[in-house]
């Protein structure tokens, strides 16, 4: 046990480091794109990533959580989901291929069939690197992923920017989609080593199979929840109302995708282990998820209160129409940050059938609400997407834990210090913002805004609302374990 608390630890360390790495990537790579491409080229490409979207899913089948989530795991299995996985990558690109004409009809947009097809061939990439990724996670090898991740988002980065200052348009915005899963693939296989053998039919993969497939039917679920606002804005409203929605979606998601992604890794490893340890496994979720909100908040509250100094000084002046929109999708980084991790606790616990239900009862209600507020534009589904899923917190929270060892008042409790830690930062900051609203430039007005908002954050939720001890339990455990290379047994 005590070796999982390190090799937690160290993963912590590493994907916390890969974190704000790929934060800085993406963030610095939508800047530069921003200035150098219009919102219309946003569009062409978000129509059809919709779409490449839900085939994606399919791609993994879940068989890479499947892998992770099992006690042992032979080299015949994975070699087997391996197979499959490429096989699932190969029929959608086919199918991706073949319906791209459809697609460039339903938006009235003839430049989307080659962008389709050329998206496609994603899928296949993305699907050679599976199992491999998974490998790496099983064995809590996240250093290792984290260095992957960015280098491929460097080399994506690299290949975007150059393709729009040479103006190529739209297309470099897809050659970094195509070319982030094959530098990802090339890393996880040179990492591993691991070449796989032929699938064998016999090998006890159909367990796995039923686990990854009822993950699908969930993930396919909330991504079509979480997608069909862009399909039903770029095809009533048009490229510049949905690149302009897409941009301020993408801004507001950077910081909770990378948190969850890199996060998410550590703590579903870390969980499943403990699969037989019901209190040390209370005991790492609460801890994890105290530190994702805490991470979280302030940012929600910064998109809210500083939407239009942000939006002009990540995107440009050209892109202010985008502000409101922005503002308005910033509770929806409070709903995730609070989803997120009940997901990892219900995948690593096997409730997956329970997390399949929640999304399909949550799923409609979302749908409905793009649909009031799509004669309203973007605007109206930002503000209509933001409400559903402020109003399903409390009852995603009780449901998730129900006949856990986690109660909804742990979480409850959990969250309660962060939460008014954050609601007081803000006020402290939106008083500052007011007073400094004339006389300085919107850089300088965020910078002055944002450091008064986290500085009083991590001031009222370390020292007044007491969780000074695991924040310096935790850092200090992880200087203890870069300086010793061991966690005491105390941490």
């Amino acid at each position: 046990m005590k070796d999982l608390k390190e090799r937690t630890l160290r993963g912590g360390i590493a994907r916390s480091c890969g974190l704000a790495a790929r934060f800085g990537l993406r963030l610095v790579t939508l800047m530069i794109l921003a200035r150098l491409l219009d919102p219309k080229d946003f569009g062409l490409v978000g129509m059809v990533t919709a779409f490449t979207g839900v085939l994606d899913i399919f791609r993994d089948f879940g068989l890479s959580a499947a892998t992770v989530q099992r006690v042992s795991v032979t080299q015949e299995q994975v070699s087997t989901l391996f197979w499959i996985n490429i096989a699932f990558g190969v029929v959608l690109a086919v199918f991706m291929a073949v319906i791209a004409p459809g697609i460039a009809a339903f938006y009235h947009e003839p430049r989307l069939v080659w962008v389709t097809v050329v998206l496609a061939s994603g899928l296949i990439l993305n699907a050679a690197g599976v199992q491999h990724s998974a490998l790496l996670q099983r064995e809590m090898r996240f250093t290792t992923l984290a260095v992957i991740d960015v280098i491929a988002l460097v080399v994506a980065g690299i290949v975007a920017v150059a393709g729009a200052k040479a103006g190529y348009g739209y297309w470099s915005l897809v050659a970094m989609t195509v070319s982030l899963p094959l530098t990802t693939a090339m890393g996880v296989w040179l990492a591993t080593g691991w070449i796989p053998g032929p699938p064998r039919r016999q090998s006890g993969v159909r367990s796995m199979m039923r686990f990854g497939g009822t993950l699908t039917v969930t993930g396919l679920t909330v991504y079509l929840a979480n997608n069909l606002d862009k399909v039903l804005l770029g095809r009533f409203w048009g490229v510049d109302a949905l690149g302009l929605y897409g941009r301020a979606y993408q801004l507001i998601n950077i910081p909770t995708s990378n948190l969850n992604s890199a996060a998410g890794e550590v703590a579903f490893s870390a969980l499943s282990r403990l699969q037989d340890d019901p209190a040390r496994r209370r005991n790492y979720f609460l801890k994890g998820f105290s530190l994702v909100l805490g991470l979280t908040l302030p940012i929600t509250i910064a998109c809210a209160l500083f939407a239009n100094d942000a939006v002009v000084v990540l995107l440009g002046p050209k892109w202010k129409d985008a502000a409101p929109i922005f503002r308005l999708l910033a509770p929806t980084i409070l709903v995730f940050a609070v989803a997120n991790p009940l997901s990892w606790l219900l995948s690593a616990s096997g409730l997956i059938a329970r997390q399949m239900k929640m999304s399909l009862v949550i799923a409609p209600g979302m749908i409905l609400g793009y649909v009031i507020g799509l004669p309203y534009g973007p605007k109206g589904v930002a503000c209509a997407y933001s409400i559903v899923m402020m109003a399903w917190v409390l009852p995603l929270i009780a449901w998730a834990v129900h006949g856990t060892e986690i109660s909804f008042w742990d979480v409850v409790r959990t969250a309660g210090p962060p939460l008014l830690s954050s609601f007081a930062a803000g006020a402290l900051a939106l008083g500052v913002g007011l007073t400094l609203a004339h006389g300085f430039s919107p850089l300088v007005r965020l910078i002055i805004e944002s450091g008064v908002l986290i500085a009083v954050f991590l001031a009222a939720v370390m020292l007044v609302a007491g969780q000074r001890s695991l924040y310096f339990g935790l850092l200090s455990g992880a200087l203890g374990l870069s300086g010793k290379n061991k966690v005491p047994a105390s941490a």
